[in-house]
């Protein structure tokens, strides 16, 4: 055997090994691309979810008939609500199709940018209560009440004139069958914004960014049931997920950990 054949799978190792320390100088790119696979597994696993939507409205009758047994069932009043004042429908309809992404990557993007075991720590509840929610859709896929026929409204529909989405949820016009709109239960819309609260609460003390961060839990809340997306149980039920998520991620501190060094 040749000098020269020996060298070609020397330098072959010494061009991958380039090419890894350039990826790990740029960790940036990393969890770049960590978000990115977790957005396609959440995009990927609602498609993969049944459409039977028969078996999914038969859940949704008896979310709904447990909720009217313990008085939760306001998504009816609500929907209505909103779908009578024309400037309340518009506004959540966009920050349903936005709100959800935007606050939850710029959330993200801070945390990274100021560092430590905050980011660390809120991306892995992130996501747990992903991966936890998108099990649920495989296992459990529910009928929103807008797909029920049982006479809730379409809020996004209704104002779907007004944005860039059509009347398949908050799906861009003409890419309505990339969704899986029986992906119901749970809500991560909601469970998403209790995870934004959580992160402020958790990486931060300005009273300022803990109450908009609640606020946004909230009106969140308010807005995936007001315009006919999911049930209250989905927002109980992603809150759950978000919190347990948290709790793994956050563990407590013990009182080894508090102890001072030595």
């Amino acid at each position: 055997m040749t000098t020269r054949h020996l060298e070609r799978p020397a330098a072959r190792t010494g061009a991958g090994q380039a090419a890894i320390g350039w990826v790990r100088r740029r960790p940036g790119l990393i969890e770049l691309g960590l978000i990115a696979l977790l957005y396609v597994a959440y995009s990927g696993s609602r498609l993969l979810a049944s459409d039977d939507l028969t078996d999914a409205q038969a859940r949704a009758e008896r979310i709904l008939h447990w909720e009217k047994a313990v008085g939760l069932d306001g998504e009816s009043g609500l929907g209505h609500w909103f779908a009578a004042h024309d400037v309340v429908g518009v506004l959540a309809s966009y920050y349903y199709a936005s709100a959800h992404y935007v606050i939850t990557a710029v959330v993200l993007l801070v945390l990274y940018r100021r560092g430590g075991a905050h980011y660390v720590r809120a991306r892995r509840a992130l996501v747990i209560a992903t991966v936890l929610g998108l099990v649920m859709y495989l296992l459990l896929p529910t009928a929103p009440p807008r797909l029920t026929g049982m006479g809730y409204v379409d809020v996004l529909a209704q104002h779907a004139s007004a944005g860039w989405w059509g009347a398949d949820a908050s799906a861009p016009k003409g890419l309505g069958g990339m969704t899986n709109e029986l992906a119901a239960m749970p809500s991560l819309h909601a469970g998403w914004a209790l995870w934004v609260a959580i992160v402020a609460f958790a990486c931060t003390r300005s009273v300022w960014l803990r109450v908009l961060g609640s606020a946004h839990a909230v009106i969140t809340a308010l807005v995936v049931v007001g315009t006919g997306n999911h049930w209250v149980s989905d927002v109980l039920v992603g809150w759950y997920v978000v919190v347990i998520a948290a709790l793994i991620a956050w563990p407590r501190r013990t009182t080894a950990d508090t102890a001072p060094a030595r």
